[in-house]
């Protein structure tokens, strides 16, 4: 079968990549053409993305790959989630999109919540409350009218990147799911919030589902790349939905996922949201997959605990790799401390290894100077919390789970993988590293027609890239180590 190729672009919180996928004979081969790294810019005040920047080095990137092969069948974009910019009515960006850990929105869960009780915010949402959700970044807008009566239109940041590209305006599927304006049950947004909170109706635009043809590339960027027209792909723009969509499951498998990154997200594939009193009080959260899946999911604070140590440890002067990190962390005695890793105090960018300091200070524990104590720290307080997550699936549906896969970047923390099986006392599976990527291609590639099925390019993943298996040990220390950690 002869070979065809696709661009993916994938964009996380502090790094973004443009990606070249090769498939041929029922592999998956993927070369990347360029890297660059993303991250929040203070702009009056507030903590913004750099859009022309960013857009700059998607384009950058998207010319590498057509220089390196001029067939190209597609391309795809991914990104995070809930953050949007908007659009004027000439279709030019007002301004630079806020960034998630921007703190205009704190207070404003509370504020909604005294308009429409939560439980009722939930249940037309399915949506777990976090302050940074589209529907309060939205809300925060109305401080500033002046912007909110400009907009014409509202696209999240992969739909953004694609009007740039298409000029084709529309909010995929997945990604709007995370906004928690979109009602779960119906896959619509949800009249009932957007009348509530008198959201401007017209500035959100059509819902198209994951798989779909979003437009052609201009003509001006085909100049530019010598090449025909290109069809950008709607794939599952959010990236926890393309991560998921590349899981290689096999047949049977009694499984659940955990993305692990910057955020941990883990949760099960179901084939409808799961909305009741007990996915409230556990705040779980449902959003949008692709084929017409649900993730029934939970956001966990993940590696961005070990980012921030590391980063202002670096600015102090002490220089350690992820790896140095992880090799003092494993050296380090186990069970010294505990601290709920969803604690809101860890959200904001700062100072890190003070606010763990400040959380175990108060809540009676004693300080940790040492860099590797204070790692296992951190990845042992993430595995039991991944138990518990996985513990309280098992209660939502009734389903047993068997197996973990663990995909993403955090796939490369062995220590925490190991920590994880010990912890969760299940087998769990680690890799691909690029399922994001993959899930991407994925996508591009049932829209082409090269696959038919999403359990056709799963099997695809698994013949092309090797999982490592990492099973459970030390029960009897873990049970104790859970019987005090924190609930959620």
């Amino acid at each position: 079968m002869s070979k065809t190729h696709y661009i993916a672009v994938d964009l996380g919180a502090s790094s973004g990549r443009v990606m070249l996928a090769v498939l041929e004979e029922e592999k998956i081969s993927l070369h990347e053409v360029h890297r660059f790294p993303n991250g929040p810019i203070e702009e009056d005040g507030s903590l913004r993305w750099d859009f022309t920047a960013l857009f700059g080095e998607i384009t950058k990137g998207i010319g590498k790959a057509m220089a390196t092969e001029k067939t190209i069948q597609s391309i795809g974009i991914d990104t995070w989630g809930v953050d949007f910019g908007l659009l004027d009515e000439d279709g030019k960006l007002l301004e630079n999109p806020y960034h998630y850990r921007d703190r205009r929105t704190e207070g404003r869960i509370e504020q909604a919540g005294r308009i429409l009780p939560k439980k009722e915010i939930y249940f037309n949402s399915g949506i777990q409350f976090m302050p940074f959700n589209s529907l309060f970044q939205l809300l925060a807008y109305k401080n500033r009218p002046e912007i909110l009566s400009r907009a014409a239109r509202l696209l999240f940041m992969p739909n953004l990147i694609m009007y740039f590209l298409t000029g084709r305006i529309a909010a995929e599927y997945t990604i709007a799911s995370t906004s928690q304006m979109v009602d779960m049950n119906t896959g619509r947004w949800s009249q009932k919030l957007i009348e509530t909170f008198d959201l401007p109706r017209r500035i959100l635009p059509d819902l198209m589902p994951p798989g779909t043809v979003a437009g052609m590339l201009k003509n001006e960027l085909c100049e530019a790349w010598n090449c025909g027209p290109v069809p950008v792909i709607a794939v599952g723009t959010h990236d926890t939905a393309s991560a998921v969509a590349a899981v290689p499951v096999e047949a049977g498998q009694h499984w659940a996922y955990l993305s692990s990154g910057t955020w941990s997200l883990m949760g099960l594939e179901m084939p409808h949201a799961v909305i009741n009193d007990k996915t409230f009080d556990y705040s779980f959260t449902n959003e949008g997959g692709v084929e017409g899946t649900i993730r029934l999911l939970k956001n966990i604070m993940g590696l961005w605990l070990v980012q921030e140590c590391r980063r202002q440890w670096a600015e102090r002067g002490q220089e350690y790799s992820f790896a140095e990190l992880a090799g003092r962390a494993a050296a380090a005695n186990p069970f010294t401390a505990q601290i709920d890793p969803d604690d809101g105090r860890f959200l904001a960018p700062g100072d890190m290894p003070a606010v763990i300091n400040d959380y175990l200070r108060s809540t009676g524990q004693a300080a940790i100077d040492d860099k590797g104590r204070m790692i296992r720290v951190i990845l042992e307080s993430l595995a039991a919390r991944y138990r518990q997550v996985l513990d309280v699936l098992e209660d939502l549906t009734g389903r047993p789970i068997e197996v973990l896969h663990i995909v993403g970047g955090g796939t490369q923390n062995e220590l925490l993988n190991q920590l994880t099986a010990d912890a969760a006392g299940r087998r769990v599976l680690a890799g691909p590293v690029e399922a994001t990527v993959l899930g991407n291609v994925l996508m591009q590639a049932k829209a082409d027609g090269r696959i038919q099925s999403l359990e056709e390019g799963r099997n695809w993943v698994a013949r092309s890239f090797d999982v490592a298996e990492y099973l459970p040990r030390e029960a009897a220390a873990w049970e104790t180590f859970l019987k005090t950690f924190p609930k959620f």
